[in-house]
């Protein structure tokens, strides 16, 4: 059972996930080279960090099991990528999403939702399946923003080093 700490924790993390990911890609956003990092850094860095501390208690089918929704998650990062479109603007890329990226996104919850709950049922969902949430999110997201540093590449499109002030 996670500790009141780690609750807090884990709804800080998916309120900002919320907040700096899912909405601003549905507003649209302009990127930089210091968005597309700071948040997937943030969360492997966090997420990391409470699953190294989990993994002396983990079975081998815990692992397996973390394994699994690692690499399905990087998929979806990757499908939620492609679903976003990609313009010039202000001297940087602007970024907005989809329907299907919000349809994505909901698929990326009840993925994690439905790891746990299958770990759960299996009897294999110990300390590490709740410790490596942010570790999830964060290749997630890592994954989705690398495939879409490389279409910005690939179409040739501009990416600031910081964020440009808006023109009006």
């Amino acid at each position: 059972m996670p500790s009141a700490a780690n609750v807090l924790l884990y709804a800080a993390i998916a309120g900002l996930v919320l907040y700096r990911v899912v909405y601003q890609q549905i507003r649209g956003t302009l990127l930089t080279r210091k968005a597309l990092v700071t948040m997937p850094l943030l969360l492997v860095a966090v997420g990391g960090y409470l699953t190294l501390k989990a993994l002396p208690g983990a079975s081998a089918a815990e692992l397996g099991l973390l394994g699994a929704d690692l690499l399905v998650l990087a998929g979806l990062g990757v499908l939620r990528s492609t679903t976003t479109t990609l313009t010039e603007r202000d001297g940087t890329t602007f970024q907005k999403g989809s329907a299907v990226t919000i349809g994505l996104w909901v698929l990326t919850v009840a993925v994690r939702i439905g790891v746990v709950a299958l770990g759960t049922a299996l009897g294999v969902a110990g300390a590490l399946t709740s410790a490596s949430i942010a570790l999830a999110l964060g290749i997630s997201i890592a994954v989705q923003n690398a495939t879409t540093y490389r279409r910005i590449r690939r179409r040739g499109l501009p990416l600031a080093g910081r964020r440009p002030a808006l023109s009006r």
